[in-house]
């Protein structure tokens, strides 16, 4: 009764219903509706008349670990080409447009293939680009630039945005309630008609974002080594933005390719939260989203990465800030052992009172920063178990690693109190409420629930999961996957630079 009582509470503060006999999950269905179109398109509508808007989702059940080979980073870009209009947004004449767009990427895979001959010439080379280029300024000049964000933004559009991670691919904005049409009619355009247009203007926007993450950023440096060390077989171990060869060559006849093969309607589950009326809103998928035709579903990924045979170590040598990092193999979402892991990682180092926080940061003053957390890079597939310490000034890396085996040897020896569990399961439950409080978090967390659980009630059922967990539960996780043998180890050791080293 009280597991009830307490889930009719934070369902009725959820939607702000304000009425008693709503407050519990029985109540929470009645506003949600669900339809599968005959493509097998699936959508989630969520009734919340709080304010005249609402907002819109579009999860693709595509990320970076269904990739091909040789072509990291190819959903990242097909990202950020769907925002560059269709057929009929984001240009003045689309025939005309799309030949030059044709013969620049045929002109681009010639400069390709010299390129990447043993000894290519680089006279030819150079005639090779400069014929590109010419065939991407022609193509440019039929371009409206940004025209699809200017008209939603135009039309009260606000959070408009995507992300590609290793799991999945979405894209979502809120915009007022009477505009809901103008956003099925765009929406269903842009992935039934996508286009391919400034597609290698937007690759340099591409290289600038990795630059930034990645290369000139000594956490995406290590993070980026980190995977590619720990994972042998799963493509968990690919960097999501692309390795910088696989973006160079990635044209956009693979692209498409792409598209084809893994954008078939059944890969999409769109949720729609906010003032809308469930009936107008089916009535409005069947007009534009039946028009994407039903095709052979996305292939599944059925790599399985191997049993690690023993610890993994690498050392970056550079001059930066001092990182270690440490992870085991561990398990996905839907595996019962998820939730007492993440629990785990919250006992170890969610805020001033956990294990290694008190240790490191407060007693001992040996870190500036201490973090453990489950399902990285993603949790679709079996995950990591990750912990990362930023080191204080001169504090050696085997103190900060002898202090964390001593830490996570204590769980698996002496278990976890109570107490401990108490709190970190409380702040569990209070971040998957805070999750729940707008219509962005609401419409996010069911559609992955529905991608990753089956349905969007597994959002709410995780609190009973919780629920059940104790604290033999949480002592026998950390003996199950804190092991020697599932063990990756990376840091980086700042070097003085050779001008440094000259002068002393």
């Amino acid at each position: 009764m009280l597991r009830k009582s307490l889930m009719g509470v934070l369902i009725a503060f959820l939607f702000q219903v304000g009425t008693a006999h709503a407050q519990d999950l029985d109540a929470f269905k009645e506003r949600v509706t669900e339809f599968t179109l005959d493509n097998g398109l699936h959508f989630i509508i969520v009734e919340r008349n709080v304010a005249p808007v609402a907002h819109f989702f579009s999860l693709v059940d595509v990320g970076a670990v269904d990739e091909p080979y040789g072509q990291t980073g190819i959903a990242h870009i097909f990202e950020h080409m769907v925002f560059k209009g269709s057929k009929t947004i984001g240009t003045t004449n689309y025939d005309e447009e799309i030949k030059y767009i044709e013969q620049m990427d045929d002109a681009y895979i010639a400069w390709l293939d010299e390129l990447n001959k043993f000894e290519p010439d680089e006279e030819k080379l150079q005639e090779l680009w400069d014929a590109f280029q010419e065939l991407q300024d022609k193509a440019g000049e039929f371009v409206i630039n940004n025209e699809f964000t200017q008209i939603i933004e135009r039309e009260g559009a606000s959070g408009v945005n995507a992300f590609a991670s290793a799991d999945a691919t979405g894209y979502f904005y809120s915009l007022p309630q009477n505009k809901a049409e103008l956003w099925f009619m765009l929406e269903a355009d842009r992935f039934l008609n996508p286009v391919m247009r400034e597609f290698y203007i937007e690759k340099d926007v591409i290289f600038e974002e990795r630059r930034m993450r990645t290369d000139s950023n000594p956490f995406g440096r290590l993070l980026e080594e980190f995977v590619a060390v720990a994972y042998t077989a799963h493509p968990y171990g690919d960097t999501v933005i692309g390795w910088p060869s696989d973006i160079r060559n990635t044209t956009i006849a693979d692209t498409w390719a792409f598209y084809e093969r893994f954008y078939a309607p059944t890969s999409f589950t769109i949720a729609i939260v906010g003032d809308v009326d469930p009936a107008e809103m089916k009535r409005l998928a069947e007009k534009y989203f039946n028009a994407l035709p039903a095709r052979e579903a996305a292939p599944k990924l059925r790599i399985e990465e191997p049993e690690q045979r023993g610890e993994r170590r690498f050392v970056i040598e550079e001059r930066s800030q001092p990182i270690y990092m440490e992870g085991y193999h561990a398990v996905s979402n839907q595996h019962p052992d998820f939730q007492a892991l993440n629990l785990l990682a919250s006992i170890m180092s969610s805020g001033r009172t956990s294990r290694l926080y008190r240790r490191m940061v407060v007693e001992d003053q040996t870190a500036l920063q201490v973090q453990s957390l489950n399902g990285f890079p993603g949790d679709k597939y079996p995950g990591l178990f990750i912990s990362f310490v930023v080191p204080n000034q001169d504090v050696d890396m085997e103190e900060i690693e002898q202090t964390l085996r001593e830490e996570y040897q204590r769980v698996i020896d002496e278990g976890v109190t109570q107490e401990e569990l108490d709190r970190v399961r409380t702040n569990a439950r209070a971040n998957l409420v805070r999750g729940l409080t707008s219509n962005q978090g609401i419409a996010q967390r069911l559609a992955f629930a529905h991608v990753n659980g089956g349905s969007w009630k597994t959002a709410f059922t995780d609190l009973d999961r919780l629920n059940d967990l104790t604290p033999e539960d949480i002592q026998r996780v950390a003996k199950t996957y804190i092991k020697t043998s599932s063990r990756t180890v990376g840091m980086i050791v700042n070097v003085p630079d050779e001008d440094e080293v000259a002068s002393n």
